[in-house]
């Protein structure tokens, strides 16, 4: 089971991807997750706009889907 939509933004990340934490999910829809933008390596995408799973999406000029 797919706990993302296959139409997030490809520099979106969290931190779920890359703690194994026993028991948690993968998702990045949990409210608790810290998100930043891959391509700026903080919680600002490219274009000054707060990243995370609602944000970033084909409205943006940074958006780039998976």
């Amino acid at each position: 089971m797919a706990y993302f939509d296959d139409d997030r933004c490809q520099f979106l990340r969290w931190n779920g991807m890359f703690f194994d934490t026993p028991g948690a999910r993968k998702d990045p829809h949990r409210t608790e997750h810290a998100y930043w933008c891959h391509q700026t390596q903080n919680c600002m995408g490219p274009d000054s706009v707060v990243v995370d799973q609602y944000e970033c999406n084909e409205t943006r000029k940074c958006y780039q889907a998976l």
